[in-house]
This record gives C-alpha cells, sequence and structure tokens, in this order.
C-alpha cells in the first residue's frame, strides 16, 4: 500500500518480488532447494561492514540529515541480525549513548512465580520492543503502535532529537507530518510521551536495520 501510494514503479517492482519470495511462488532449482534470485532484485556483499557501507555510506557525516536517513533501510529476517547490523551502525555515529531499559512485569500476580522477571526481559518478541534498549542522537526509531493517528502511527519512522530520563522527543522522518516533533495538543502529551518510550524500537533501527 505505501508503494502504491509513493506511485513508484520500481519500488512497486521490488515489493512484488519480495512477497513473490515470501509466499514461495518463486522457482525452487530441485537439486539445490534455493531459489535464482533476479538480477536487478539486489547487490551480493561478502560482510555485514559492506553492506552497512553500500546502504549508510559515510553514516558518521550524514545520518543528521533527515532525507538521506528517510530512503535507507537494511531489512532482516532474525532479531539477532537485526540487533547486529544495528549495533554495527550505530557505533559508527558520533554521539553519546544512551541506555533505557523496560519494565516487564505479568499482569495476573498468581502467575508471577512461573515467569520470573529474568526470563520475561528475555524475550525478544516480533512487534515488541527489546528489554535492553541502546540509542544515540540522530539516530532513526520506529513507533511500534498508535499513539496519535495518523501523526503518530505503528510503523512511523522517526530520528532522535533528544533523551532523557524517561522521555524521548523525536522527529518524524516521512511522510505528511515529516519534520514534526513536538505534539501540538498539550492534553494528550503526557499520553504520547509515555507510551513513546515503551513502544519504540530502533530501526533501520534500527535505522538501520528491521525485521521482515
Amino acid at each position: 500500500m505505501r508503494v502504491q501510494l509513493q506511485r513508484d514503479a520500481s519500488a512497486g517492482n521490488f515489493a512484488k518480488q519480495l512477497m513473490d519470495i515470501g509466499n514461495g511462488r518463486m522457482e525452487i532449482d530441485e537439486s539445490t532447494q534455493c531459489i535464482t534470485l533476479p538480477a536487478n532484485f539486489c547487490k551480493i556483499t561478502e560482510s555485514i561492514n559492506e553492506l552497512v557501507q553500500k546502504v549508510f555510506p559515510n553514516i558518521a557525516q550524514n545520518y543528521k540529515n533527515h532525507q538521506w536517513l528517510s530512503m535507507r533501510a537494511i531489512l532482516a529476517a532474525k532479531n539477532i541480525d537485526v540487533n547486529t547490523i544495528n549495533f554495527t551502525i550505530q557505533h559508527g555515529i558520533p554521539s553519546e549513548m544512551t541506555t533505557y531499559k523496560s519494565i516487564d512485569t505479568v499482569e495476573n500476580q498468581d502467575e508471577v512465580v512461573n515467569y520470573p522477571t529474568e526470563f520475561l526481559n528475555s524475550l525478544d518478541l516480533p512487534g515488541m520492543p527489546p528489554h535492553v534498549l541502546t540509542l544515540k542522537i540522530g539516530v532513526p526509531i520506529i513507533l511500534l503502535r498508535n499513539i496519535n493517528p495518523p501523526q503518530l502511527c505503528n510503523g512511523t519512522r522517526l530520528s532522535v532529537k533528544k533523551m532523557m530520563n524517561n522521555v524521548i522527543e523525536a522527529t518524524i522522518l516521512t511522510g505528511k507530518f515529516k519534520g514534526e516533533d513536538d505534539p501540538n495538543d498539550p492534553d494528550r502529551y503526557a499520553i504520547r510521551i509515555q507510551t513513546f518510550i515503551i513502544e519504540t524500537e530502533l530501526c533501520n533501527h534500527t535505522i538501520f536495520s528491521k525485521r521482515l
């Protein structure tokens, strides 16, 4: 849908190719049980560092350019790969790192003994932020729930502008509201900020890299 709205023919073709792969419609080589990617589908790299350099060249100089950031992303199928790529890219950004930790609890207090906090903290589920979230000023993050549609919705990409103990201020990177950061309605401010911390993760993390 987002590709169609942008009316980008090449992006639409790429999206179709991704759907064909995901839905198992690509022809499989019976001898290797592998598929052959179209020549225009991608460029092969030998390492994560080479991949990062091709997608985010000179990240240390360009990370403050929101237009530049909004046009780049790396997709990965597994959380462990996402985290590795995000760490690699974030390491090249010259700003101080801040760490946030989630507070995980069981709603039913009778089940607390069966689900210790250490176990809850270890869970890394799709669509949920990690227990430990490390960020730097300027890195992109992705919103994981609807807070104030249509301005702040699940999937909105933002760039971290300022970090405090319990608040992350960020600027919207894409869409109709790109460039906006502070909420316009003070009555909704507390609600939006409270949810914002918990329901974000580093994207193409982060930013950089996102789960498929």
